[in-house]
């Protein structure tokens, strides 16, 4: 088994100029079959090490989704080895989602042990003892920095006002039913202690045990921070075993338990102009953006769903819409007007706008491609996914 340890002095481990060389000789190999190299890793983790699969949504890997997030993680971390600065962003958004769930720093060496023996039984021949010791010394170099800033994260947490570490108990408070498949959940703390406060865009995590299982899912805070309680509200998936646990199971005063709030999508603290653009349950996250915003800019807001019977928050945006002349909202219905079309993001686009963006995958290429051909900076476009990142 290989051991990753955290340098004593808190820097992180390097990887040697010839240990780079064979790291980059990798490349081929990663382009051509980094999708076969961890679909594999995770089925030899989740058989030495069943607990790791807890950390992981099994639709995920159904889909193929989380290899193929992990397959171009190594590839980009390959091809930018000689300066892995100009991945911090991944970088931080890792580091959130690692926090989120409770990753430590023990399970860093089941990681680099596992992810070493996929390389040798998919590579073969191909991975020489060189190149296993070459990205042995690279996952060391990054594991330090995923644990060093991790363990930052998770102090800010805990001293933070209201804050804690690990998991808190949460009651259900109210349910409501937002459209014909979201509800949203109310929480509030069991102690009756504060909670700490958060971004608009940030997301908690829910543990919960379904049929005997643990589970942990991360929802998006579906309201502006308010100091008395957590709201997020919940699209019932079809299949979906913890959705459909959550609307059908979970009742006014049961207890779950919640990781604090993390996330790196969220609202900026300019005045400048902000557009929303979203489509079906994306919109949570732009709601808690949009209730914080109001009358502190403009806002333009755009929604598109399937039908009438499937907006959500439909009368709290109107309201916030009549209430702050600065706010002004447009719906797109599938079975009437169709999707978003260019024209309709043009008209919502006011000069030096921050675009937040967020929905199915398809969705969201859509939009990304017309604020591009709109001479949207990249810099002035936010989006995120739910699951494991996908090129769009």
């Amino acid at each position: 088994m290989y051991k990753f340890t955290i340098d004593q002095e808190g820097k992180s481990m390097s990887v040697s100029t010839e240990q780079k060389h064979w790291i980059k000789a990798t490349i081929p190999a990663l382009e051509q079959g980094g999708e076969a190299l961890t679909t594999h890793f995770y089925k030899l983790m989740f058989s030495k090490y069943p607990v790791t699969a807890t950390f992981f949504n099994p639709a995920h890997q159904e889909k193929g989704t989380q290899p193929r997030a992990l397959a171009n993680a190594v590839l980009a971390y390959a091809k930018h080895i000689d300066n892995p600065a100009v991945l911090m962003g991944a970088v931080t958004l890792i580091v959130n989602k690692h926090v989120a769930l409770g990753v430590k720093a023990e399970h860093y060496p089941i990681v680099g042990e596992c992810l070493l023996q996929a390389m040798k039984e998919v590579l073969g021949a191909a991975a020489t003892p060189e190149i296993i010791d070459a990205w042995a010394a690279a996952y060391g170099q990054l594991a330090d920095i995923l644990i060093n800033a991790e363990a930052n994260l998770y102090a800010k947490q805990a001293m933070s006002t209201g804050g804690w570490e690990g998991q808190r108990a949460f009651t259900i408070a109210a349910k409501e039913q937002e459209s014909e498949l979201v509800t949203s959940f109310y929480l509030k703390p069991l102690d009756g202690k504060q909670i700490m406060t958060f971004k608009p865009g940030q997301y908690i995590t829910l543990h919960l045990n379904v049929n005997g299982a643990t589970v942990m899912r991360n929802y998006s805070l579906s309201d502006a921070p308010n100091g008395q309680h957590y709201r997020i509200s919940v699209k019932r998936e079809e299949g979906g075993v913890v959705s459909n646990h959550l609307h059908k199971q979970l009742a006014v005063g049961d207890t779950v338990q919640l990781s604090p709030p993390c996330g790196e999508f969220v609202l900026d603290d300019s005045k400048d102009p902000l557009v929303l653009i979203t489509a079906g349950v994306g919109l949570t996250p732009a709601i808690a953006m949009l209730k914080a915003a109001a009358g502190q800019r403009e806002v333009r807001f755009i929604h598109a769903c399937k039908n009438a019977a499937q907006h959500s928050f439909k009368n709290l945006t109107e309201q916030l819409s009549t209430q702050h002349s600065n706010i002004t909202a447009e719906y797109i219905y599938e079975n009437q007007d169709g999707l978003i079309k260019h024209q309709t993001i043009e008209k919502n686009l006011p000069n030096n706008a921050q675009v937040y963006f967020l929905g199915p995958v398809g969705f969201m290429s859509a939009v990304k491609n017309m604020l591009g051909k709109l001479g949207v900076p990249a810099e002035r476009q936010h989006f995120e996914f739910f699951g494991p990142a996908q090129a769009i």
